[in-house]
């Protein structure tokens, strides 16, 4: 089988990335009436042994999202786990950053790694997070000062509140907050989004995505950034909700 030609020369991550792309090749030629059947189906993940690789599985997607409170902390990972994006750009999210009328988070450069603006299109399940938290801007909620940011200051209290979550997750296996992100560019993958709409979402830029021609193909990809987003977010409503997982 080629998936394992792959890990014996280049290792269990290329064979995962190669297999994720693959199934999303197929999914989308299923929708265009190319093929029947998608020949990844039933084939297994690699197990990538270093740490920093990390997915998490829809059972332990599952558990995290029912261990979640009502605390800020729980919001800013749901909205990791929604949209993909990196802890410092979510935890200090400013409200002029969110555009509601649009449905989009406005990340200017100097908020990204890339120092790239990045536009991304938010999920019915996030703009739900954040049309909530808005609410909560009313000063009997505590936020008196309707300040600037989305959690009421820019969160800093990341290993405290990690480690609080942790111990109600009963024994998971370890896992760091940037794998919401890696974990969610791979289950999108296995949901049919094609790795180009992966990476917009994420705002990488690499090969033919750089330069103006990329800053032209993010803004082409934005309607089906939203598709992807809003099939993701029906998928993790459906593991948070799935009792059985």
């Amino acid at each position: 089988m080629r998936l394992a030609e792959i890990e014996t020369a280049s290792g269990a991550v290329s064979r995962n990335r190669f297999r994720s792309s693959l199934s999303a090749f197929f999914a989308w030629a299923i929708r265009e009436g190319l093929a029947e059947t998608n020949p990844v189906t039933g084939t297994g993940k690699a197990n990538e042994g270093n740490g920093r690789e990390r997915v998490l599985s829809e059972t332990e997607l599952a558990a995290l999202l029912r261990a979640l409170g009502e605390d800020d902390f729980s919001d800013i990972i749901r909205l990791l786990v929604l949209t993909g994006q990196r802890r410092e750009e979510i935890g200090g999210l400013k409200w002029s950053e969110v555009d509601f009328e649009r449905g989009l988070i406005v990340l200017p450069p100097e908020r990204t790694k890339n120092k790239r603006l990045h536009e991304l299109p938010l999920s019915r399940q996030a703009m739900d997070i954040l049309n909530r938290r808005r609410g909560l801007q009313h000063p009997r909620y505590g936020h008196a000062d309707g300040g600037e940011f989305v959690f009421g200051r820019k969160f800093n209290s990341w290993s405290k509140s990690k480690e609080i979550l942790d111990r109600r997750l009963n024994g998971m296996a370890s896992y760091r907050l940037h794998d919401l992100r890696r974990s969610a560019a791979t289950h999108m993958a296995e949901l049919g989004v094609l790795p180009h709409v992966v990476e917009a979402i994420l705002n990488h830029v690499s090969g033919h995505k750089s330069g103006v021609a990329g800053l032209y193909n993010r803004a082409r990809y934005q309607d089906q950034m939203k598709a992807a987003l809003q099939t993701y977010g029906d998928y993790i409503d459906r593991v948070g909700l799935n009792p059985t997982l």
